[in-house]
């Protein structure tokens, strides 16, 4: 692989995993809000679960959009 194609692979990686980070540390807060508040213990594993699921959602989102544009799949149209 040359150089430019490098380059340009990582440049794509860039804005999802600036995202994703955003993303990570928007719902962080959210947990450590729900976490302060005083409802009943069933009301706040409920509440909390719904944000870790979609961290680990988007860190799956991640890491397979990361395998997509290093096996050079840049364009899903065209499959179809």
């Amino acid at each position: 692989m040359d150089r430019e194609t490098y380059y340009m692979r990582v440049k794509k990686m860039i804005a999802p995993i600036i995202i994703t980070i955003l993303l990570i540390i928007y719902l962080s807060f959210f947990i450590w809000g729900w976490s302060y508040i005083n409802a009943p213990f069933w009301v706040k594993v409920a509440g909390l679960t719904i944000p870790v699921f979609l961290i680990g959602a988007s860190i799956f989102v991640l890491i397979e959009r990361i395998k997509e544009i290093r096996s050079g799949e840049e364009d899903d149209l065209s499959k179809y």
